[in-house]
C-alpha cells in the first residue's frame, strides 16, 4: 500500500502574539509552518466545520499587507537564528482566505517574502474550496499554483456525500457544485486533497459514505494532479465540542484503506498520509 502513517502529534503550540502572523508547529508540514490570517478581527468562513479549531475572536486589528510583510521577515529572521527551517508559509487563520479581498495580493506578497528569505519553504493555502465557484478566484489559483509563485493549495474534502457534508462542514453551497469545481480545477492543476475524519453528535461516517467519499477522491485524483491525499483525525479542542469525537487510530487506516483501494482501481498512485 501507498499510504504512510505520518505518526502522532506531539506538539500543538497555540497561535502565538501575531493577530496577522503566527508560527506554529504543524503535523501536516511536519515542522515549522509561519501562518497568515487574514481574519485579524473576527472568523469569517462560508463552512460551519464542527471540528474547527477556531474560537470566536474580535479585535479592532485590521488585515495589513504592510503588518503581514514585516511579520513574516521577522518570523523567517528568528527561525534562521534558532537553525529552525521554515517547512511553509500557510494560509489558513481565522477563515476561508479564498474569500478575502486581500487574498490575492497578500499571497503574491507573501511568495515574494519567501523568495527572499526562505526560498526552501512551501506557500500553502488551505482551503474548503469555495473560491474555486468564482472565476476570478480560479483563475488567480490556476496562476498561483505555477511557478514563479509556486502555491500549493490544499483543498478539502471531508465528505463523500451531501448528507454528510451538510453534517460535518454545515454549508449551504451545493455539494454537487463546490465538488464539480473541484473536479475542474483538479484537471490541469496540481493540488492536494485534505479529509477529516471525526464522528459527529456520536455517528461515525458509515460504509455507504465511506465508498462514496474514496470514489469521489479518486475521480477527483484520477488526471494526475493530486500529488498527496491527507487523511487526518481531530487532535485539538472546538468551540463545538464535544460535537466532534477523535476517532481510532484503526479507523484512520480503514478509512485511508478504502481509498488505497479505490486508488488501486482507477490505477491511480497518488500517495496517502494518515495524521492521528
Amino acid at each position: 500500500m501507498n499510504v504512510e502513517n505520518a505518526g502522532s502529534v506531539k506538539n500543538h503550540r497555540g497561535r502565538e502574539e501575531g493577530l496577522i502572523v503566527y508560527p506554529v508547529y504543524s503535523r501536516r508540514s511536519e515542522g515549522l509552518s509561519i501562518g497568515i490570517n487574514l481574519y485579524p478581527d473576527r472568523k469569517r468562513c462560508n463552512f460551519d466545520c464542527k471540528y474547527c479549531e477556531v474560537f470566536p475572536v474580535a479585535s479592532n486589528v485590521p488585515f495589513s499587507q504592510t503588518v503581514m510583510e514585516s511579520g513574516l521577515r521577522k518570523a523567517i529572521a528568528e527561525a534562521s537564528a534558532r537553525n529552525v527551517p521554515v517547512k511553509d508559509i500557510c494560509f489558513s487563520g481565522n477563515g476561508e482566505p479564498t474569500i478575502s479581498a486581500d487574498f490575492a495580493p497578500a499571497l503574491l506578497a507573501a511568495a515574494s517574502v519567501r523568495d527572499a528569505g526562505a526560498p526552501g519553504a512551501s506557500l500553502v493555502v488551505i482551503s474548503n474550496g469555495t473560491g474555486l465557484l468564482r472565476q476570478d478566484c480560479f483563475n488567480f489559483l490556476e496562476y498561483a499554483v505555477r511557478p514563479p509563485v509556486s502555491a500549493r493549495l490544499w483543498i478539502k474534502l471531508d465528505a463523500g456525500s451531501p448528507a454528510w457534508y451538510e453534517k460535518i462542514d454545515g454549508c449551504a453551497i451545493s455539494f454537487a457544485e463546490l465538488t464539480g469545481a473541484i473536479k475542474r480545477f483538479s484537471r490541469d492543476n496540481e493540488c492536494v486533497i485534505q479529509t477529516m475524519h471525526c464522528s459527529v453528535n456520536g455517528e461515525s461516517p458509515s460504509v455507504e459514505e465511506l465508498c462514496a467519499w474514496a470514489a469521489l477522491t479518486a475521480e477527483i485524483a484520477k488526471p494526475g494532479n493530486v500529488k498527496l491525499a491527507q487523511v487526518y483525525g481531530k487532535a485539538r479542542p472546538s468551540p463545538h465540542d464535544p460535537v466532534c469525537a477523535a476517532l481510532p487510530a484503526s479507523s484512520l487506516e480503514e478509512r485511508a484503506g478504502a481509498l488505497q483501494m479505490a486508488f488501486e482501481t482507477a490505477g491511480i498512485t497518488t500517495p496517502i498520509a494518515v495524521y492521528e
